[in-house]
């Protein structure tokens, strides 16, 4: 089990952020209850994924009959949060592995998250030296989703021949030979 664990339970703030400019951009899982605060690096894939099965999870609990845990079908307005991340952000640790979950005793959204490990081709399995577990109720998921999804999405734009990204300083298209 890990040793050091930062557990949120019901935190003030919970949202994916990005430093740098599209193309180079860093992006943050950052959780803040009163003056704690703790952040971590992830991948931009890590963090699309992370919105759309959030989603996946809140759409198939609404099918229930009688929708029993009052899941929100959008975003609640008062819930969408879109300042930037809070400063300074001081990384704890880049995601290796994360685990998303349901727990219907408290209706909340379960994410954990885990650092990479360099195990350095052992033998024996290594345990992270730290984690973080974060259970957020039904609302705020939603809107965390929205969020996540407008940030992953607020990157460098496509180009409509190649598909590749366009970088700020100009783009070569290579379009394949026919």
């Amino acid at each position: 089990m890990p040793q050091i664990v930062h557990e949120f339970v019901w935190p003030d703030r919970v949202v994916i952020g990005t430093i740098g400019l599209p193309g180079s951009r860093t992006f943050y899982l950052q959780v803040r209850s009163g003056a704690r605060l703790v952040s971590i690096a992830l991948e931009k894939q890590q963090s699309a994924l992370l919105a759309e099965k959030i989603d996946e999870i809140l759409d198939q609990l609404i099918t229930i009959t009688g929708n029993p845990f009052s899941i929100p079908t959008g975003t609640p307005i008062e819930l969408v949060d879109n300042d930037p991340l809070e400063q300074p952000v001081a990384e704890e640790f880049r995601t290796g592995t994360m685990s998303l979950g349901w727990d219907p005793s408290t209706v909340q959204v379960v994410i954990e998250a885990y650092p990479i490990i360099d195990d350095d081709e052992s033998v024996e399995p290594v345990e992270p030296a730290t984690a973080l577990l974060v259970r957020i109720p039904v609302g705020t998921a939603r809107a965390f989703a929205k969020r996540t999804r407008e940030i992953v999405g607020a990157g460098r734009p496509m180009c409509s021949l190649c598909g590749y990204p366009i970088d700020a300083d100009g783009h070569t298209c290579t379009l394949p030979e026919v």
